[in-house]
């Protein structure tokens, strides 16, 4: 497995792999309606984009020529507290369960590591069974949110932390 960063022309690959991956993961979730929403809202190459302006860093999972998965990392701060916010993390379904999350979850840390990072966390819906996944990595339970994201969804999460 190998993890690069994406560069600005390869974030049409993360938009196909979230078109990929999401209505396996979130179908038994939330409805298509929403599916369709999000995607277009937090996926599209031009969102995807954006994001890369703001500086958010975005990484490509590879493994045998194949790109099976993707992360986002968003550095947040608050009065001298630095965190490293996990704000996409998915691998193809076929493909799970052998170590692609945790070598996205290491490339997290040590980015985190690198910097003044205190903790590293991320937002799983409540429903989501990768919470487990995100359990087994030592991650905690900060807080459950629900968050009003428009058209009449919303997101019911957990904040997961992870102190490093």
């Amino acid at each position: 497995m190998q993890i690069r960063r994406a560069q600005l022309q390869e974030l049409p690959i993360l938009e196909r792999l979230a078109r990929q991956i999401w209505p396996s993961t979130y179908a038994h979730i939330i409805s298509q309606a929403q599916i369709d929403f999000m995607l277009d809202w937090m996926y599209s190459t031009k969102t995807l984009q954006e994001q890369a302006e703001a500086g958010h860093e975005f990484y490509i999972l590879n493994t045998d020529g194949l790109d099976i998965g993707f992360m986002a990392l968003e550095w947040k701060g608050q009065e001298g507290v630095s965190e490293l916010k996990i704000n996409k993390l998915y691998v193809l379904p076929s493909l799970q369960r052998n170590g692609a999350g945790r070598a996205l979850v290491n490339k997290a840390i040590e980015r985190a590591q690198a910097s003044t990072a205190s903790s590293i966390f991320l937002q799983v819906n409540k429903a989501n069974v990768a919470k487990n996944f995100y359990l087994k990595l030592g991650f905690e339970i900060r807080e459950e949110a629900v968050f009003d994201i428009g058209n009449g969804f919303i997101m019911d999460d957990y904040i997961m932390a992870l102190a490093l």
